[in-house]
C-alpha cells in the first residue's frame, strides 16, 4: 500500500497523513517517517485513518524507547466508530520510528490537554449549560450562545464562530502559551488578565475576520454574509487533547440562483495556530457558484498578496468600543487557498479577497492563521510575520512519507 502526505499544510510545515488502513486489533505496526531532507521538527499531526474492524478498537502508539506518545483517536462521522488516530511526532534527521499497537487494560489513555472546544447556551438565570450540538431553523443564536457560537483553542491562539449570518471567524490572542477558554470563557476578568491572560484581539463587525466564507455580490462588488437559511448547526466533534474538530452546517440557503447547502470543518492542533477549513458545498451546481474568503482590513495596517491565494494583513486597531479598559491590539491576519479553488483576488470595502469556486467534488479547502503581537512566547514585526506566511505557514519545504508495516 502507497502513503502520501496531504495536501493540508501546518504551522510546522508539514501534516503526514496515510490513506486509509485497515489496521489489525491484535498487531503491532511500526510507523516510520522519512525523507531526503535532513530537519529536525517537533509536533507536526500524523493522521492515519483507519478502517474495518479497527474503528472498533482504541489503539496506542510508542516512540523509539517504547514510551507511550500522547494520541487521539476521533469519530468524526457520528456513528460511534473512530475513523482516524492522529499523533503529533518529533522528526530528526532524515528517518523517525514509532511503533502502533492496540491498547492495554494497564495502558494510562489519559493525556494533558493541549487544546480545547467549547459552546454554551445561555440560561435566563445568567448561567451558562455546555453543549457540543446546537441548531437553529432561523439560522441565528447569536445571542443565545455564550461567547456567541463554539470556540477552539490550541496553546498558541483561540478561534470563535459566530453563530449567525456572518459565521465570522474571530480572534483570542494570548500572551503565554496556555489553554484558557474553560477559565476565561473569551471574557478574562481583571484578575484574570492580571495574571496575563489573553483577550478578544479583533473587532470583525460585518468583515470576513480570517477566513472566513462569503458569498459575493458581482454587481455591488462586496462580500455578503449567508443568510435566510432554512437551518444553520454547530457540532464540536472533537475537544482535543490534541487537536479540535469543530462543524458549523447550513441548509437551504437561496444563493445565486440555487438553494445551497454547506457543511464546513475547522480543525487546530496542538501546538500550531493554523486551521485546516473544507467545506463542502451541496446544490444543483456547485461548479457555478462563487465565494469568497480572506482577511479583513485593519487600520494603521500593512499588507501581503502573492496574488496566487495567499493574502495576509498586518494592524493594529481598537478591538472593541470600551477604549478605557481595553488599549489597541495589534494582530496578523494570514489565509492560504490552493490554486484549485482560486478565481480570481479581488477587495471590498471592509476585505481583501479571493473568489473560490468548488471543485468537481464541491469541496473548498483552505488554512487561516493568526498572530497577535501580545505574545511573549514569540514576539514578531510585520515583516517576520509575512516572511512566516511566506515560509512555515504554508509552506512545505521537504517532503515527509509515512510508511505502516506489521510487526
Amino acid at each position: 500500500m502507497r502513503f502520501i502526505t496531504s495536501s493540508f499544510l501546518c504551522a510546522c510545515a508539514l501534516f503526514v497523513q496515510a490513506q486509509a488502513f485497515t489496521l489489525d486489533s491484535v498487531k503491532e505496526y511500526n510507523c516510520i517517517l522519512s525523507s531526503q531532507n535532513k530537519v529536525d521538527l517537533s509536533d507536526y499531526p500524523v493522521v492515519i485513518p483507519i478502517s474495518g474492524e479497527a474503528m472498533n478498537c482504541r489503539f496506542v502508539v510508542l516512540d523509539s524507547k517504547r514510551r507511550i506518545v500522547p494520541s487521539q483517536m476521533d469519530d468524526l462521522d457520528g456513528d460511534g466508530k473512530y475513523d482516524e488516530l492522529i499523533f503529533l511526532a518529533s522528526y530528526s534527521g532524515k528517518k523517525s520510528a514509532y511503533s502502533i499497537r492496540p491498547a492495554k487494560e494497564s495502558d494510562q489513555l489519559v493525556y494533558k490537554a493541549r487544546s480545547n472546544a467549547q459552546m454554551f447556551f445561555k440560561n435566563d438565570d445568567k448561567s451558562i449549560t455546555p453543549t457540543l450540538v446546537a441548531s437553529s431553523p432561523t439560522g441565528d443564536l447569536y445571542n443565545k450562545l455564550h461567547h456567541h457560537g463554539p470556540a477552539f483553542e490550541s496553546e498558541l491562539i483561540a478561534y470563535r464562530l459566530y453563530f449567525d449570518r456572518k459565521q465570522t471567524v474571530d480572534v483570542y490572542g494570548k500572551r503565554f502559551k496556555q489553554l484558557e477558554l474553560s477559565e476565561s470563557l473569551w471574557y478574562p476578568t481583571d484578575e484574570q488578565l492580571a495574571k496575563g491572560f489573553g483577550d478578544d484581539v479583533l473587532r470583525v463587525s460585518g468583515s470576513v475576520g480570517v477566513g472566513t466564507l462569503k458569498g459575493w455580490d458581482e454587481k455591488k462588488k462586496r462580500a455578503i454574509h449567508i443568510e435566510l437559511v432554512s437551518e444553520r448547526t454547530a457540532k464540536i466533534i472533537s475537544k482535543g487533547p490534541l487537536r479540535t474538530v469543530v462543524d458549523l452546517s447550513v441548509k437551504g440557503w437561496p444563493y445565486m440562483g440555487q438553494s445551497v447547502s454547506i457543511d464546513s470543518r475547522y480543525i487546530l492542533y496542538a501546538g500550531d495556530r493554523v486551521v485546516n477549513v473544507t467545506h463542502r458545498v451541496v446544490s444543483e451546481d456547485p461548479s457555478k457558484l462563487i465565494f469568497t474568503t480572506g482577511v479583513q482590513k485593519i487600520a494603521e495596517q500593512e499588507r501581503f498578496s502573492d496574488n496566487k491565494g495567499v493574502t495576509a494583513v498586518w494592524g493594529c486597531d481598537w478591538p472593541v468600543n470600551d477604549t478605557i479598559k481595553y488599549a489597541k491590539e495589534t494582530v496578523g491576519l494570514a489565509v492560504s487557498i490552493p490554486k484549485e479553488f482560486v478565481v480570481s483576488e479581488v477587495e471590498d470595502r471592509s476585505n481583501y479577497l479571493y473568489k473560490i469556486s468548488p471543485d468537481s467534488m464541491g469541496v473548498i479547502s483552505y488554512l487561516f492563521a493568526a498572530y497577535s503581537l501580545k505574545e511573549e512566547f514569540e514576539v514578531l514585526t510585520s515583516d517576520d510575520f509575512f516572511d512566516l506566511t511566506k515560509e512555515r505557514f504554508f509552506n512545505r519545504p521537504i517532503q515527509i512519507n509515512l510508511k505502516l508495516t506489521p510487526r
